[in-house]
């Protein structure tokens, strides 16, 4: 598959997720609605909400991202030569300029997001700025805007999104029951039992497959988007260097979080205790040594 191709295999498969969550999230209401005796009205209504839910994520997912990892948006005189790489970057690649931002955080990292090229923004840290030379720093934007140009910032936020969703309401229904058990009767106990039965089953697993899908698409993405940069900058050391250094970096993004960390360039959870245990087993990144060896074989 070629970079094209990609772009609009990336572009359907977004619809194609948003389509699956709302089909996905109205089985999941349904079988919670006859579990808990409320029958097939809770299923609607959580149904719709699914749907304004898909569109929600959609639109403003990208917006979420920014606010919860703390970025400001910067303009030229903040930081020139930041700007003008992302200016130039842009223009080699041939999309439209994005917004820039900044977080406040030493830990060395960056992330791209928006739902296309004309609505994307790129943040990296005050870290990485310190941390990196010019080639390397170009390394790394060129990576976050091939992220930008093959639509995975769209792809990558609706699916953290719709995970996130499906974790909340499986979450919901396992309180329900925590608290109140069955709940309201069905004429029909046993088939009420039935579904009881299956819910539970689907409130245990449906978070677990979600998030390994999530986890699949976003380790395919990273490797993509390797070899994008590294084309746009003709020059794929400067990005393996990039990656030597951030892996290396002991310390954890302060702001990230579960659902955001596989928009980041590296696990911003690097030796975080129990998170960033666990954030190596379910990683969202290929390893850092094997992306290195593949750029420098190029």
């Amino acid at each position: 598959m070629n970079i094209y191709s990609a772009i609009s295999a990336n572009i359907w498969k977004s619809y194609l997720i948003l389509f699956l969550f709302i089909i996905f999230a109205g089985t999941v209401a349904y079988v919670i609605g006859r579990a808990t005796g409320y029958g097939p009205g809770l299923g609607v209504v959580i149904f719709i909400f699914s749907i304004v839910y898909s569109f929600f994520s959609y639109y403003y997912s990208d917006k979420m991202v920014l606010a919860a990892s703390g970025a400001k948006q910067i303009e030229v005189k903040d930081h020139p030569q930041l700007f003008h790489i992302v200016e130039n970057l842009s223009i080699a690649g041939g999309v439209p300029m994005p917004k820039v931002y900044i977080m406040e955080d030493p830990s060395p990292n960056a992330f791209a997001t928006g739902r296309d090229p004309k609505h994307a923004a790129v943040a990296v840290t005050t870290g990485i700025l310190e941390r990196l030379n010019k080639s390397e720093l170009e390394g790394v934007l060129a990576h976050e805007l091939s992220h930008v140009r093959n639509y995975d910032t769209r792809l990558l936020a609706i699916t953290a999104v719709l995970v996130g969703f499906i974790a909340l309401i499986t979450d919901i229904f396992l309180r329900h029951v925590f608290w109140n058990g069955l709940g309201n009767r069905d004429r029909d106990a046993r088939a009420q039992l039935i579904f009881f039965v299956v819910a539970i089953a689907l409130a245990i697993l449906a978070p677990i497959v979600a998030s390994l899908i999530q986890l699949a698409i976003s380790r395919k993405r990273e490797f993509l988007a390797d070899a994008s940069g590294a084309l746009l900058t003709r020059y794929p050391e400067g990005l393996a260097s990039a990656l030597e250094k951030i892996s290396s970096d002991p310390r954890p993004l302060k702001t990230a979080t579960n659902a955001t960390a596989h928009l980041f360039i590296v696990n911003p959870f690097k030796g975080k205790g129990f998170a960033g245990w666990l954030s190596g087993l379910f990683s969202t990144h290929p390893s850092a040594q094997e992306r290195i060896k593949i750029l420098r074989s190029m």
